[in-house]
């Protein structure tokens, strides 16, 4: 299996955060991402993965925490102007962080419109830090109702118009399965797009085994057609973290 990776929003969380930096290292993670890492102060957050040895795989745009609040920005007509406010914001907290994606939500929209104001936002943020690495990622509409990009066929028509070479899918395999039904089948279709992915089992999104989706044969589908990035696991641990991380060879 490719490199893994640790969602510290969602694993560990029988511990407060800034512990989490070094149970994933204890674990055997030397990767992390952190969906919103806002909250905490940006020295802080440095300072806890340099002594813990680890490198910062992605943070989510919008900031702050969108749980009671709008889940981006980045295809919302007339949302143009926060959009780039945040994700300004966000690029210094990733060039603070060493952050190698940048995940850009789109937010709840519909119609041409919106796709035509996420395309000319993605293109404008592409241009802008032509240096930091960018994601788009499909989710599901029973977990976000209304969120714009919920399908496949429009994330690659969108990245093929921006072709920016700095933005890429985050391919979660997850939100996969609830959109198509075939992981596998969305993978093939997507993969040479794919810079980053996500795992988590399905139904109840907790460890990637024993479920829904074939994860033996998803990992070695990776291994077969060279993937080199991260496997983050995004997920709720049905226990102790820990205890259920059999599914990474390290």
């Amino acid at each position: 299996m490719p490199k893994p990776c640790a969602n510290l929003t969602l694993l560990f969380t029988e511990l407060p955060m800034p512990e989490r930096f070094g149970a994933a290292r204890k674990a055997g993670f030397d990767t992390v991402e952190i969906l919103f890492p806002y909250d905490m102060p940006a020295p802080e957050t440095r300072r806890l993965l340099e002594i813990n040895d680890l490198t910062l795989a992605l943070i989510n745009c919008p900031p702050p925490n969108y749980a009671d609040g709008p889940r981006g920005f980045a295809a919302v007509p007339g949302g143009e102007e926060r959009f780039r406010k945040d994700f300004r914001r966000t690029l210094r907290y990733a060039e603070a962080l060493g952050a190698k994606f940048i995940h850009l939500m789109a937010g709840v929209a519909d119609g041409p419109e919106a796709e035509a104001t996420m395309t000319e936002n993605l293109r404008w943020a592409a241009a802008e830090a032509p240096g930091q690495a960018l994601t788009i990622e499909p989710i599901n509409r029973f977990d976000m109702p209304g969120y714009f990009l919920a399908n496949y066929d429009l994330a690659a028509r969108i990245l093929d118009a921006v072709a920016a070479p700095n933005l890429g899918l985050q391919f979660d395999a997850y939100h996969a399965h609830r959109i198509t039904g075939d992981v596998m089948g969305a993978w093939e279709k997507m993969a040479p797009r794919v810079t980053h992915v996500q795992v988590g089992g399905f139904p109840g999104r907790h460890e990637p085994v024993a479920c829904d989706i074939d994860y033996p044969a998803f990992f070695a589908r990776l291994d077969r057609d060279g993937y080199q990035g991260w496997v983050s696991g995004e997920y709720h641990p049905a226990g102790r973290t820990e205890e259920g991380l059999g599914w990474i060879r390290f």
